[in-house]
């Protein structure tokens, strides 16, 4: 997964900023992101503090994990299959 340019504590200082009255055309050119990234932000992120947001990353890190895992687990079962039907 691709590593963000910017820190869980500097999204949430823009959104902050945003919400203290800053525009967001502004936010945008002052640190150098698109209008959209912004918005994108804001419906994962806003209301959130750090806590929060650092359990979320973990929630979203694990369930890649068991993802993963139950495709590994289902490949095997479909393999197993496949070798049960080729025997009879």
């Amino acid at each position: 997964m691709r590593k963000s340019r910017y820190s869980d504590s500097q999204i949430l200082a823009i959104l902050k900023q945003n919400e203290n009255g800053v525009s967001v055309a502004d936010l945008c050119r002052e640190h150098g992101m698109s209008s959209a990234q912004f918005y994108k932000w804001r419906s994962k992120f806003g209301g959130m503090d750090a806590s929060m947001m650092k359990r979320l990353k973990e929630l979203e890190d694990e369930n890649r994990r068991l993802k993963k895992m139950y495709a590994e687990e289902r490949l095997k079962a479909e393999l197993r299959q496949e070798a049960l039907e080729g025997k009879l």
